[in-house]
């Protein structure tokens, strides 16, 4: 079969289109309202939730804070193999930004990366035949091992051809990955991994969106979809699953909608440009009274979550300054600079 002719099979449902609306409406939404210092905050929590999540659904028992002391080079009492693990994903995710998601050797790379030490076919497609088990019931019989260098070769050769919206085709191939199972082990993983790169060449936001932890949380719905897709001979069921937990995870991970402000708060928030001292923010507004500030502008807005301190563990540092946090954003964009 010629690679550019093999598409696979997927039914667009109306579901299916009404979320790719949601999601890039969600993304648009984000987009604005985080600013570039709070999203590098955000990635370091959410790389850990996604390493943590991605590892958890396969049986990996350790916690978000063994993750991140792995990450600290800390040491951690946990199984040597589960270490490994983390370490491994650590290193792939490190790689991350350096793989193109239709380039087939570099699918392996990752394997390569996230198996090694953990299984001895590492980077390589596997040699013998692999079943998805459930207790002791065979749920899925993946294709023979000499298949899978073809199937996966008309896989990648659709997705460099294909011009479907990236939200489903990131969806369609990690079904059809999980379909083909192409590894002796970590194929759960991958996918996952892979579908994540797809998305984060859509868009770089969506790197930062713990999905993986939200499948982790509905992992019985994850593989009740694959199930479903599969005796449909169509991969809808998975594309809608999946998109559910990207909307989840992209609403969840936005700033929530803020209820209305008294009018001295708004007009605090429409003047604060950067990090800003008590007396710029009392001088900017034009006023005298230090107490009337503090009681009627300054806690009112923190006590909201409108703005942070810069030393939050000394608030009367002579040093502390003021600024805005996603919250106070997101209530400028809906409400306008007071």
């Amino acid at each position: 079969m010629n690679k550019n002719n093999y598409k696979p099979p997927y039914t667009i449902t109306p579901e299916i289109l009404n979320r790719v609306a949601e999601i890039s409406e969600a993304i648009g939404r984000l987009s604005v309202l985080i600013d570039r210092s709070r999203l590098l905050r955000l990635r370091r929590i959410n790389h850990i939730r996604t390493i943590r999540g991605s590892l958890a659904i396969e049986g990996n028992t350790l916690t978000e804070a063994q993750v991140t002391a792995i990450l600290d080079g800390k040491r951690v009492i946990a199984p040597p193999r589960e270490v490994q693990e983390v370490r491994n994903a650590l290193a792939a995710y490190d790689r991350f930004n350096t793989w193109r998601p239709e380039v087939e050797k570099d699918l392996l790379d990752a394997h390569r990366l996230l198996m090694a030490g953990l299984i001895d076919e590492a980077g390589v497609y596997r040699r013998g035949g692999v079943g998805v088990i459930e207790g002791k019931q065979v749920i899925h019989m993946a294709p023979p091992a000499d298949r899978v260098p073809q199937l996966m070769g008309d896989l990648f050769g659709w997705l460099a051809a294909t011009d479907a919206h990236p939200l489903i085709t990131g969806s369609v191939f990690h079904y059809e990955f999980e379909f083909i199972h192409p590894f002796a082990d970590g194929n759960g993983r991958m996918g996952r991994l892979w579908q994540s790169l797809i998305l984060a060449c859509w868009n770089p936001l969506l790197a930062d969106i713990p999905v993986e932890s939200l499948i982790f949380e509905h992992q019985a719905d994850y593989y009740q979809a694959l199930q479903e897709s599969t005796d449909q001979v169509d991969s809808a069921p998975f594309i809608a699953f999946m998109l559910r937990m990207i909307l989840d995870a992209v609403t969840t991970g936005a700033p929530q909608v803020i209820p209305q402000v008294a009018p001295q708060v708004g007009k605090l928030l429409g003047l604060i440009q950067g990090e800003m001292s008590r007396e710029a923010l009392q001088n900017a507004l034009g006023l005298l009274d230090r107490k009337s500030f503090r009681e009627r502008y300054l806690k009112p807005a923190l006590a909201d979550g409108l703005i942070e301190m810069t030393i939050p563990d000394k608030p009367n540092s002579r040093l502390q300054k003021y600024r805005l946090t996603d919250k106070g954003r997101q209530w400028l964009a809906q409400h306008g600079n007071g």
